[in-house]
């Protein structure tokens, strides 16, 4: 017995002191940094208590809110848009039909694209006067847009370029869809049913577990949006794109202030650990496993 877990303590060493290292050691540091008023530039460090904390939720901060705001619209817009569209492509690749898998493969490219680079793309596509979004809408005779350079498009038009990304979402789905028994479809069409009823009664009961954790992993990513704000709009115009985790970045790298960046980091946190949380709970009521069970 002593010996297997020694063995097992061994092996598991380098992940054990990787997590200690580079994840729980930096969130402690970050949790003290947080009340402090630690500037890169600064000699002298003092311990302030509670007072970003303050400054953040009683309103001081005259973009705490605005970016808390402009992320929620985010996440808002993206999660469904993100899982829907990403369920209905993987529900068309997942058809028997010549060259499935080189659909596949076109539709997981785009998310292995540097971020730079699809953003700089997507920067041109949607310039308002030279982008060829622009000169297609006006080809068919369509209303243009202004798209990331107008305060009521910009957020849009952000989720917008995040879904040319959605290619390992769709992947996970594949992945669920392929692990349902082929069995259960066979019996709704001895039944006589059609395509309806077996999305419905049977492929999407059966994949809730990936529905489940695909939004989870949204829900995340989405709250920690940064190359978008961070390429494209700079958070502009007039700060209708400023998200939370550039706001973040701006004040620790930009303006160096390390302790009040700290306390914003801790803020996101626990706003992202309150969502999961939720979803988990929520779960419990739709979520089915095979067998009978729930989450």
């Amino acid at each position: 017995m002593r010996k297997g877990l020694f063995y097992g303590l061994l092996f598991t060493s380098p992940a054990i002191l990787g997590f200690i290292l580079f994840t729980l050691g930096p969130m402690v540091a970050s949790l003290a940094l947080s009340l402090t008023d630690y500037n890169v530039f600064k000699d002298h460090t003092s311990f302030v208590g509670f007072d970003h904390y303050v400054n953040l939720f009683s309103g001081e901060d005259d973009l705490f809110y605005p970016s808390l705001g402009v992320t929620f619209y985010f996440v808002v817009l993206r999660v469904p848009a993100v899982i829907l569209l990403s369920f209905a492509i993987a529900l068309l690749l997942n058809l028997n039909v010549r060259g499935r898998a080189v659909f596949r493969t076109i539709i997981y490219l785009p998310s292995i694209v540097p971020a730079v680079a699809s953003a700089m793309i997507w920067l041109w596509l949607l310039n308002p006067d030279l982008g060829l979004v622009n000169a297609a809408l006006r080809w068919l005779h369509l209303p243009t847009s202004n798209w990331l350079f107008s305060e009521g498009s910009v957020i849009p038009s952000v989720v917008l370029t995040t879904l040319w990304g959605i290619g390992g979402t769709v992947i996970i789905f594949l992945a669920g869809l392929s692990g349902i028994p082929m069995q259960y479809y066979e019996a709704i069409e001895v039944d006589g049913g059609g395509w309806y009823r077996k999305l419905r009664h049977i492929t999407i009961p059966m994949v809730t577990p990936t529905i489940f954790f695909n939004t989870i992993m949204t829900i995340i990513g989405s709250f920690q949006v940064f190359n978008e704000a961070y390429i494209l709009t700079q958070g502009g115009p007039n700060n209708k794109s400023l998200f939370y985790v550039f706001y973040l970045w701006r004040t620790g790298f930009r303006d160096t202030e390390m302790g009040y960046a700290s306390a914003l980091a801790w803020v996101l946190f626990v706003i992202i650990l309150f969502f999961t949380f939720i979803v988990f709970r929520t779960s419990k009521t739709w979520v089915h496993y095979e067998g009978g069970e729930r989450a």
